[in-house]
């Protein structure tokens, strides 16, 4: 099969003959039909996240059809379609585990990361983690709901009842959530890239309520604020446009550094916290919401021999929405 490998950080991927991996215990074989590229996938190949297995095969947004199971799979057969998401195996055993909160296990692999992904034509998947898929979405827009919706939703979730909204980074996540908050009835102030218009328009034409620059004060106070720019100098911009009460949710897996701020902007019993991977509970939630609201994601579709000039364009701010590999079955 063609599969698009990291061999060595900071380096392009190269696309590489390898064979079709064969599913093991409790494990399925996936035909990959589209996968998304995501911000941690960027992250990944920079070597800002440190410890990537290598040789390695990107990709946590993956959609495809079960090829084939291993021994002791019992709740997929041949043929379902599924989405394989970031979390790709947990231990059950923890006590993080065992208290429902499985995205801190210790032991936790993630897929593209500690297991080759979906940047090919087929990867091998843990059956416990992967999601049957709404029928509404076709594979390349079902693709961003594994990652950008699932880690954009437990984000959301962590803003609680907040009515006023503040999305700092208006990429793939943000546009999901955006969807999703505004269905639920909150106002939505989406902060881009200064002098980012398009990302803007493009945030109103989801039902942003206002939407501007990152150096821009909001024409309200926020109740709530998501950061999914990896930019840690924003923690203290979104600190100072959340009123007393509020929350900052920082939801990348990497950020830069965060700079030194007053504590006059926190006091007020302000609080700021991070988002870790997800749970199976987060995706079968968000999972069931999306097609309710109904989320409509934006893909640019690439193939998957395309993958370097995709994260090219990710990492530029070149991409409406989302970009989806294709493979060519």
């Amino acid at each position: 099969m063609l599969a698009m490998v990291l061999e060595k950080v900071r380096q392009p991927l190269r696309a590489r003959e390898v064979p079709v991996p064969e599913p093991g215990p409790g494990q399925v074989l996936v035909r990959v039909h589209a996968c998304g590229v995501c911000r941690t996938d960027l992250h990944v190949v920079d070597g800002d996240l440190t410890r990537p297995k290598l040789p390695l095969v990107p990709g946590h947004e993956i959609v495809g059809t079960v090829q084939a199971v291993g021994p002791g799979v019992e709740q997929l057969e041949t043929g379902q379609r599924v989405g394989v998401p970031w979390l790709g195996y947990t231990c059950g055993r923890c006590e993080y585990c065992r208290s429902g909160r499985e995205n801190l296990c210790d032991a936790a692999r993630f897929t593209g990361y500690d297991l080759d992904g979906g940047y090919a034509e087929y990867t091998v998947a843990d059956a416990r983690y992967c999601f049957p898929l709404p029928d509404a979405y076709s594979d390349e827009h079902a693709a961003p709901l594994l990652c950008a919706g699932l880690i954009g939703y437990r984000s959301l979730v962590m803003a609680g009842d907040a009515r006023r909204l503040g999305i700092y980074g208006f990429g793939a996540a943000a546009h999901i959530i955006a969807q999703v908050a505004v269905w639920q009835g909150r106002e939505v102030y989406a902060f881009t890239r200064p002098g980012d218009v398009e990302s803007q328009r493009f945030a109103v034409e989801l039902g942003a309520t206002w939407a501007g620059d990152s150096t821009a004060a909001a024409p309200e106070r926020l109740d709530a604020a998501l950061i999914f720019a990896p930019v840690g100098a924003l923690v203290p911009v979104a600190l100072r446009a959340t009123r007393k009460g509020g929350v900052v949710v920082c939801a990348g897996i990497h950020m830069s550094e965060i700079p030194a701020f007053p504590y006059d902007i926190l006091w007020g019993e302000r609080s700021v916290r991070s988002v870790a991977n997800l749970t199976r509970r987060d995706g079968e939630a968000f999972l069931a919401i999306a097609p309710q609201v109904p989320v409509r994601t934006e893909v640019e579709c690439v193939p998957l021999a395309a993958a370097n000039e995709a994260l090219r364009r990710l990492a530029n701010g070149q991409v409406r929405g989302a970009a989806v590999l294709m493979t060519t079955h």
